[in-house]
């Protein structure tokens, strides 16, 4: 089955409602966002969640101790880089690494393909590099995530990697299967398309989310 990542988890209440819902892994953002939340608030959070929630910290171009002071204080299990941070980078951290790539046309997908080989060469030379699997976002000036446009599928429906992919961009409960269907990606991740306003869930298409994925074949 699709694993299902919630990003943008601000409160406590959502957050529980997604694990009980079935969520394999909540986002918390740490980058400039209508979604940032505090440390404190992240740890506070994480606390209160039930065993076998992955906790996802995300980043954008934050300087190495930064972030791992807030990891480390939060107990982050995994590192999610949405930014330019560079295979150097991903791998000095002691957590799991998703590292996104954001994509508009053919040209980002020729880039993805030199990037991805270069992580795969440092997990050659390094086995235990730290960096998982990859995150394919939709392409917005200025923006790292989060922004509800649609990313084009038939551009990335070829896409192979060596490494698990993660689908994001514009994903809903009514495009999810579709999008499952087209890409087959090994987890997707949704933030805008189950909120009721930035930073607060709609438990109505939370649940009609959850359930379209779980549909999924």
């Amino acid at each position: 089955m699709v694993k299902v990542k919630i990003c943008g988890i601000t409160n406590l209440e959502d957050a529980l409602l997604a694990a009980g819902l079935g969520a394999d892994a909540l986002g918390f953002v740490f980058a400039n966002s209508p979604r940032q939340v505090s440390p404190e608030v992240a740890a506070n959070i994480i606390s209160e969640l039930p065993p076998f929630i992955t906790t996802v910290g995300v980043f954008v171009n934050r300087p190495y101790d930064e972030v791992k002071l807030i990891a480390d204080f939060c107990g982050l299990d995994v590192l999610q880089f949405h930014g330019e941070e560079d295979i150097s980078y991903c791998g000095q951290f002691n957590q799991k690494v998703i590292k996104s790539f954001r994509m508009r046309n053919y040209t980002e997908i020729e880039e993805w393909i030199f990037r991805e080989n270069e992580f795969e060469a440092a997990t050659l030379l390094n086995p235990s590099n730290s960096v998982v699997a990859f995150l394919i976002d939709t392409y917005a000036r200025g923006q790292y995530g989060g922004t509800g446009i649609h990313l084009n599928w038939d551009l990335v429906r070829n896409l192979e990697s060596r490494k698990p992919l993660i689908l994001a961009g514009g994903l809903n409960y009514k495009n999810v299967a579709l999008a499952v269907k087209v890409v087959r990606p090994y987890a997707v991740d949704v933030s805008s398309g189950v909120e009721l306003k930035p930073g607060k869930k709609d438990k109505y298409k939370l649940r009609k989310f959850m359930k379209a994925v779980e549909n999924c074949k």
